[in-house]
């Protein structure tokens, strides 16, 4: 898999007047041992790609729900290189682009170079590296670029026009839209800023724009959708899998499996 397999999907989705729901799970939340059925899960729920965090000590952007999940992996020493191998074994039963999520520490460890290339044999499609910056990117980006793995970039609410049409000029994948000023986690609602802010990145960006962090149920994934290209779930997603209730997570996907315009 490679980028283009994120870009093919939605193409799909854009024939079919429909919209991405990416949903975030932590890789070995329970165990590397249900990392396919729980993918498997949610290809059935629904699901246009699957964002799959990698466990860290110390992340910056997690609420505590994604807290907890990457401590209940950890407790199971679930490792980057770990979640790659498991990737490379059930990559053939997977029908939907795989996206990384890790910070940068764990990558470092492991090896830029030998990172992509894991990621490459692993099937990954993108990867997300949320503390990052567009300026020291490169050090990650020149080698997932080998493989065509996308390098997908994060835009703020705080980020000024101008940083907005540098991060979307060449813009991978798609471009992460946080939608919140803060971690992630539920929250009870959004603002007409929000819907605003997304239709300004929207018209400027070169990939397709979703917007993540904060949604939580299919009414907000419908609003915020309707400003953007499609959306992320995570925190009650990762909730939902640790409560033993994974038949609840169709319940937050829009209709038609996807996002309607």
């Amino acid at each position: 898999m490679s980028k283009f397999i994120i870009e093919d999907k939605f193409s799909e989705l854009k024939e079919k007047d429909e919209k991405a729901f990416i949903a975030y799970i932590m890789a070995g939340d329970g165990g590397l041992s249900e990392l396919k059925n729980q993918i498997l899960t949610l290809e059935a729920s629904g699901v246009s790609i699957v964002e799959l965090g990698i466990p860290f000590s110390d992340p910056v952007a997690d609420g505590p729900a994604i807290q907890a999940a990457g401590q209940r992996a950890l407790r199971h020493g679930v490792t980057l290189e770990a979640v790659l191998e498991k990737l490379v074994e059930i990559k053939t039963e997977i029908s939907i682009p795989v996206v990384i999520m890790s910070y940068a520490n764990p990558i470092l460890r492991l090896g830029p170079d030998k990172f992509a290339g894991l990621a490459h044999e692993a099937g990954v499609s993108g990867v997300i590296i949320p503390d990052v910056p567009l300026e020291q990117e490169s050090e990650f980006g020149a080698p997932l670029a080998k493989y065509d793995i996308a390098n997908i970039r994060f835009v703020t609410l705080t980020s000024s026009e101008e940083r907005i049409r540098e991060v979307t000029e060449e813009a991978e994948g798609f471009v992460y839209a946080v939608t919140v000023n803060g971690t992630t986690g539920v929250r009870e609602g959004f603002d007409q800023s929000l819907y605003d802010h997304l239709e300004r990145i929207t018209k400027v960006s070169n990939a397709p724009v979703c917007a993540g962090f904060g949604i939580s149920t299919r009414d907000q994934a419908e609003k915020v959708g309707a400003s953007c290209d499609g959306v992320i779930v995570g925190s009650r997603i990762v909730n939902l899998l640790h409560e033993g209730k994974p038949e609840e997570i169709k319940e937050i996907v829009p209709q038609k499996s996807h996002l309607n315009t």
